[in-house]
């Protein structure tokens, strides 16, 4: 059964590319369009994108009906197509900001980690101010979530899909589905069975799609059930339906006939799909949950999808979506059928397979490490990659599903050991394969998710590091209060823990925020703080960093000759750690403060001492930079003609590295933050 419809409604057909029924409907929406709104009638021009609205039961075939209007009229919208899913399987309604976040990575718009909801529906309309493009917003269950999401511009068109209508949004009209009539509702049997069982019975079938009430989901298991059996008459069917009880929907009804004849182990499979984040399962997850192979757990999916109890999901990998209307029978079978222990143990066995896979994606990227080889070999064939593309691959496709299975693995409250695994692995393979900048986004939500656990588990350890990595991504987005505050609480749950990496690092952040704020006497004092932790530790190569921080805090103040005493106190910290490049760095900010100062000869001495330090250390930005410097300073001091000849040393050294790169080579470096801030820290939660 290649030809398996695209949505649970079985009116759009894709192996045959044909769109079942619906056409009156299909030809109201169409028109819809076309049709003055109010503001149009009462001379104002329209504020808002139109919305089409189109309302029924889930299975009833909206979604199919949504997919073929927006196929329809899409070449009027030249900048293109863009879809959100505004409900979880279960009906829970999916938070606008993350609806938001969805629509703009598919704009390829950047918005800040951690953003709130209101300046992302804001960055997206700002988006689309300028677009004439397509949003087709799926089960929606309220208002507010459509009416958050309308882009400000006219030239748009939304097309929502409910369960009913969706008051509060002006001029909207609500296209309501009822069954299929007769002649669309046999054509769609007819694809599952062949047409001749229908026309050698025509009493039967017409029967049979009495018996379904014309719902689509229902006809598409019927299909299925008869596909399977190719000797079954239509009758047969619709007998056994008749005689059933009368409770419960026509769907209720098909799927209870249709799953008592699947075999035991199929049965069980099916029942556990109910457990896939967010409806989305692959062979990996359905092999996990039922404890099977994983190509015994593909086949078991592509026969439900023959039988119209899964939609294959259009992806480079095998992936399948539980249909939303049949998500509540599956739940409700696992519930009563399979003990909650064996649910548990199920839910278990797939975070643990998941783990498992983000080890191994992670570590294909890493296969210049002689311990990461030895660690990908040692995990079982069905869980490795081929190469990092494939990884990488696998890791977007699954992101959502992902995503999903740390937040119920979080919300579970009784796996979160495993959740705690799942979110360190999940980070590491985000930020091996996206890099932080781009998965900086996910990560916020993570790092927000371990905060939970750590603090229901009364966790201090990982409670810092959580708050530590959330403060700093609130610093890269300019939240730059919200990140003190964060940090003030990492360091007091860092000394809870008697955490010294934790403590240091947040008391570093404390005063990295005073000095962004401009309280560059508080700035100072925490880097003396963090300075003073790491003396103690013999941590020396921290304690020269801390010894520039201090400087830069002095300088910003004003504090000249402070400033010089630091830098100087760094460049003692680096010459004896032997850190050429740092010790260079720090002759050319104590040029710097010298210059600040008023004390040109000391700044042409020691910017000369820099260049040489630069020279050593094989960079050539930074010889450049100091022998601009040096120009500056022989121009204040009156000799124009050295200054000349060191302004074309800098020129030529920026031509020379120009010409050494190769063409394209040139990147834009990634926001530059600790490799512990990337990952979450918990001995519970290693590789």
């Amino acid at each position: 059964m290649t030809d398996q419809a695209v949505d649970a409604g079985g009116v759009r057909l894709s192996g045959e590319g044909r769109f079942l029924g619906r056409t009156r409907e299909l030809k109201e929406l169409l028109a819809d369009i076309e049709r003055a709104g109010l503001d149009t009638l009462s001379g104002k021009k329209a504020p808002r994108a139109r919305v089409l609205l189109i309302a029924g039961r889930p299975g009833s075939g909206r979604t199919a009906l949504a997919e073929e209007l927006v196929r329809a009229v899409a070449d009027r919208y030249g900048d293109g197509l863009l879809r959100a899913r505004l409900s979880e399987p279960d009906g829970t309604p999916v938070p606008v900001g993350n609806s938001a976040r969805e629509l703009l990575t598919a704009l390829d718009v950047a918005a800040p980690a951690g953003a709130a909801e209101d300046d992302l529906t804001a960055v997206l309309r700002e988006a689309l101010a300028d677009r004439r493009s397509l949003l087709l917003l799926d089960d929606a269950v309220a208002a507010e979530q459509v009416d958050a999401l309308l882009p400000d511009a006219p030239e748009c068109l939304v097309v929502a899909v409910s369960g009913g209508p969706l008051t509060g949004i002006a001029d909207v009209r609500p296209c309501t589905l009822g069954g299929l009539d007769t002649k669309a509702a046999l054509e769609l049997l007819s694809r599952h069975t062949g047409s001749v069982r229908i026309t050698v019975d025509p009493r039967a079938a017409e029967g049979l799609v009495e018996e379904c009430q014309g719902h689509p989901a229902a006809l598409m298991l019927a299909g299925g059930w008869l596909a399977a059996r190719p000797k079954a008459a239509v009758a047969d069917l619709a007998k056994h339906l008749h005689t059933e009880s009368d409770e419960g929907s026509p769907l209720s009804r098909v799927f209870k006939l249709v799953y008592t004849s699947l075999p035991a182990p199929a049965a069980r499979i099916l029942r556990l799909l109910s457990l896939a984040p967010a409806g989305l399962v692959d062979p990996h997850t359905a092999s996990a949950l039922a404890g099977c192979s994983v190509s015994g757990a593909r086949s078991t999916l592509d026969d439900f999808v023959a039988l119209g109890l899964l939609h294959a999901v259009e992806s480079p990998l095998p992936q399948y979506e539980v249909p939303g209307c049949l998500y509540p029978l599956l739940k409700a079978l696992a519930d009563t059928q399979d003990r909650p222990a064996e649910l548990q143990l199920a839910r278990a066995r797939m975070l643990e397979r998941t783990v498992r896979l983000l080890q191994s994606s992670r570590a294909i990227t890493e296969t210049d490490s002689a311990d990461a080889r030895e660690k990908l070999q040692g995990m079982p064939p069905s869980v490795r990659f081929p190469n990092p593309r494939a990884a990488e691959d696998w890791l977007r496709a699954r992101r959502p599903a992902l995503l999903a299975a740390a937040r119920h693995a979080v919300a579970d409250g009784e796996l979160d050991t495993l959740a705690r695994r799942l979110m360190s692995q999940l980070v590491r393979a985000m930020v091996a394969h996206f890099g932080m900048k781009a998965a900086a986004p996910d990560l916020y939500d993570i790092h927000g998710l371990v905060l939970d656990v750590a603090e229901r588990r009364a966790l201090p350890r990982e409670r810092a590091a959580a708050l530590l990595n959330l403060a700093d991504l609130d610093a890269q987005t300019g939240r730059t209060r919200e990140a003190l505050t964060r940090y003030r609480a990492a360091l007091d749950a860092g000394r809870e823990a008697n955490d010294p990496y934790a403590t240091g690092r947040a008391m570093e952040s404390v005063g990295g925020a005073h000095l962004e704020l401009g309280d560059y006497d508080r700035a100072a004092d925490w880097f003396g703080r963090a300075l003073a932790q790491r003396l103690a530790r013999d941590e020396r190569a921290e304690a020269a960093r801390l010894y520039g921080r201090i400087a830069a805090a002095h300088t910003y103040a004003g504090r000249y000759g402070e400033a010089v005493r630091n830098w100087r106190a760094a460049l003692a910290g680096h010459r004896k750690n032997g850190d050429v490049a740092a010790h260079a760095r720090a002759l050319s900010e104590l040029a710097r403060v010298q210059e600040y100062a008023g004390h040109p000869e000391e700044c042409l001495r020691t910017c000369q001492e820099a260049v040489e330090w630069a020279r050593r250390a094989e960079d050539v930005r930074l010889q450049a930079a100091l022998q601009l410097r040096l120009a500056d300073t022989l121009d204040r001091l009156g000799d124009p003609a050295a200054a000349q000849l060191h302004r074309g040393a800098a020129e030529r050294l920026l031509d020379e590295e120009v010409s050494e790169e190769e063409p394209g080579s040139q990147q834009v470096d990634e926001p530059k933050q600790d490799a512990d801030a990337c990952e979450i820290r918990s001995t519970s939660a290693e590789d």
